[in-house]
């Protein structure tokens, strides 16, 4: 449904009101994995961090999971859907190839005065979506938005390839963001970016216009990830080193000044190896990989609502969310939650 709006003063700012996540109940474990493929529990946290992710099961699918989120953002922010002006879901795994899974999230949440659409930037969608909703908001045309990543990276994972299944899991974060007219605290600054000349390092090629549905595929396999482990890691470390780097120089800021980092979960090495080369303390890096495993554009902000439930993140703290993924994409924001 459209919804028009009248312009406002530029000086607004998207303000986090509210956050929320939702994980499947299914657990699948490194030894349960170990009985699937060959590998080991010391394998898989010694080159990973990930000990435990959630899955879903057949009858879970990508609206669910953000749709969920969602409802717990909501009360967080204490509004309803009929408040909603506009709905964002961040996901490479949509609920169909069309029509966008915002759209079944905004019909399962009954939010009838939202436009809805999916960003699909891989594990950076959800900071993507955060940069655009913000634009849409200071330029007065978005009161309140629904900002979500949501993934069911299991259902694109091959359970045979032990470089790839040991990575991924399930689940949906979301925001609230609001606009505040004069606000001294919300989305400050985002820097995003984008190189498709790495394509190969992150993809899944099955069904599209190149690979269509009618035509056998060269390679079963490509209708599963596939991924180059050294490439992505070596891309992933200086992006998000560089972005974070951005993020501090434009806003004038020291790490003394940021409460938290928080990174998309892709591998605890990498988040560790990118904070060791910022110089950032480890009470100033925020990692849970170790129970959700990679969730993709999910997972920074089941990440943030973790740290704000948790206490780690107050009212007034500075926080960079921080991701790199395929495309190869790229993106950071600064907040003042």
């Amino acid at each position: 449904m459209e919804k028009k709006t009248e312009d406002r003063s530029p000086t607004s700012r998207a303000v986090v009101t509210g956050c929320g996540s939702f994980v499947p109940s299914k657990l699948l474990t490194n030894d349960d994995l170990a009985r699937m493929v060959d590998t080991s529990d010391e394998w898989i946290t010694t080159r990973t961090g990930i000990k435990t992710r959630h899955i879903t099961n057949d009858g879970e699918s990508t609206a669910h999971l953000a749709a969920e989120a969602a409802k717990r953002a909501l009360q967080y922010a204490g509004l309803t859907a009929d408040d909603l002006d506009l709905i964002t879901v961040a996901t490479i795994t949509p609920e169909m190839v069309f029509p966008s899974t915002a759209c079944f999230v905004q019909q399962i949440l009954g939010a009838q005065r939202a436009w809805a659409f999916d960003i699909a930037a891989a594990c950076s969608g959800f900071v993507y979506s955060l940069h655009l909703v913000h634009q849409l908001i200071a330029n007065g045309r978005v009161d309140n938005a629904l900002v979500i990543g949501a993934e069911t990276l299991t259902k694109i994972t091959n359970w045979k390839d032990r470089t790839s299944c040991i990575l991924f899991g399930d689940g949906a974060g979301a925001v609230v963001l609001q606009r505040k007219q004069d606000a001294g605290r919300g989305i400050l600054y985002s820097t995003v970016g984008a190189d498709g000349n790495f394509w190969e390092a992150l993809n899944c090629q099955a069904h599209g216009s190149r690979n269509p549905v009618s035509r056998p595929l060269d390679n079963p396999d490509k209708v599963f990830m596939q991924i180059k482990g050294r490439e992505v890691y070596q891309q992933a470390v200086r992006r998000i080193v560089d972005a974070v780097t951005d993020c501090l120089e434009h806003c004038h800021l020291t790490l003394d000044d940021i409460a938290m980092v928080i990174s998309h979960q892709m591998n605890a090495r990498i988040i560790e190896s990118a904070a060791k080369r910022l110089n950032l303390p480890d009470e100033k890096v925020f990692i849970n990989i170790q129970n959700y495993g990679n969730t993709s554009a999910a997972s920074v902000p089941i990440a943030f609502d973790e740290c704000v439930r948790q206490g780690r993140v107050k009212r007034g703290d500075l926080v960079i969310f921080v991701a790199f993924g395929a495309g190869v994409t790229w993106g950071a924001n600064v907040i003042e939650f």
